[in-house]
């Protein structure tokens, strides 16, 4: 099993190393969704990665838990000014996903959808190299309804809303494609550290 603590390094100790205009909030997790909360069931589940790829294909809630498991441990960060500190996410690494079906060169991009509608778009720098999951537990415990479960995608170096919940598939693109909140002002990217909440910042 793969553990990747904290993406840049940082220790994880309270009220320190909190991106700017960020406050820690403890061991609260605020709940915050675009959408109601769906009814999913694990044997509902299941993830699909199309577009830019050699072999499209979709997982259902067995074959997905049959790849590598890895691990999360570090921090998260919300737009809404919110950070948690060592946080321990079980799932698999999206490289594992990547592996089998192998993106084409040309693609630069991808748009992250869940099962309720929501989308979210990512450089896909930002999904590959150990920095992204589909996240099936948290804290060595199934993910909640209310956070995303029975799974969530985890990108944790950007902000929050980027993790899309109830995650139900991937399209790889070749150009940028802004999804829910990128399309009512919220930023492109949303890196935390350079405070990236909303267009233009």
């Amino acid at each position: 099993m793969n553990v990747t603590r904290g993406f840049a390094g940082r220790p994880r100790v309270h009220n320190a190393g909190l991106p700017p205009g960020q406050y820690d909030t403890g061991d609260d997790w605020p709940v915050l969704s675009a959408e109601v909360t769906p009814e999913l069931a694990p044997a509902d589940w299941s993830l699909r990665i199309d577009g830019l790829v050699a072999e499209p294909r979709t997982w259902d809630w067995d074959a997905a838990h049959a790849l590598p498991a890895s691990v999360y441990e570090g921090d998260i960060h919300c737009v809404t000014s919110w950070s948690k500190f060592g946080v321990r996410f079980g799932g698999v690494s999206l490289d594992a996903f990547f592996d089998v079906v192998r993106p084409h060169g040309s693609a630069t991009h991808a748009v992250a959808y869940s099962h309720t509608g929501y989308t979210a778009n990512l450089p896909l720098a930002d999904l590959t190299g150990g920095r992204a999951w589909i996240a099936f537990e948290y804290e060595g415990e199934p993910l909640s309804a209310e956070h995303g479960g029975p799974a969530r995608l985890l990108v944790p170096h950007l902000y929050f809303w980027k993790s899309a919940k109830w995650i139900a598939g991937l399209t790889l693109l070749d150009h940028d494609e802004p999804g829910f909140w990128e399309r009512n002002g919220y930023h492109a990217r949303g890196n935390p550290w350079q405070e990236q909440r909303y267009a233009g910042d």
